[in-house]
């Protein structure tokens, strides 16, 4: 059966699904985290494989719904999380991914993006990022929510032109 979900193709030629499930207010109240799980798990069903979250949905409770929604599935999922931009320095880039992939319960994000465009240089964002990558703890770096100006900056990096995404709000 062909999936019926629209694909995107990323800078290495590898198509996923165009458009996943959010976790944005996932994890905020501590009684509701079974629903969130059984949604989660019932949109994998329905072939919602891609999966979004960040460090700060929930306080870091958002990633560990989705731990548990991906327990013995997380070969067929494709996980996204954020990184915010007060920790996106060299090296808070490395310790808040590290801190993530606890919470996931993985090895490893499918894409990382930093969140929002911050006060740390983007250079030193994308060096962690490229660090990250030779190490095998994320597949592809990204943004989320840059501006067409902050997005030729960051491919005009040195590593930028292989940004994978810049991630947009859409809710439908």
């Amino acid at each position: 059966m062909a999936d019926p979900l629209p694909q995107v193709t990323l800078p290495n030629g590898e198509r996923v699904p165009a458009f996943g499930q959010g976790t944005w207010h996932m994890g905020e109240d501590h009684r509701g985290g079974a629903e969130e799980v059984a949604a989660l798990k019932l949109g994998i069903e329905l072939g919602m494989t891609l999966i979004d979250t960040a460090e700060m949905y929930g306080s870091g409770r958002a990633e560990e719904i989705v731990a548990e929604a991906a327990a013995g599935q997380r070969d067929k999922l494709f996980i996204v999380s954020k990184v915010l931009p007060y920790n996106a320095s060299r090296n808070g880039v490395i310790d808040a991914c590290e801190r993530s992939l606890k919470r996931l319960k993985t090895d490893r994000l499918d894409l990382y993006l930093l969140h929002w465009r911050g006060s740390v240089p983007l250079a030193e964002t994308l060096e962690a990022f490229m660090r990250l990558q030779r190490d095998g703890k994320i597949r592809h770096h990204g943004v989320s929510n840059f501006d067409l100006d902050d997005m030729q900056e960051w491919v005009a990096l040195a590593g930028g032109e292989t940004v994978a995404a810049n991630q947009i709000l859409c809710n439908l």
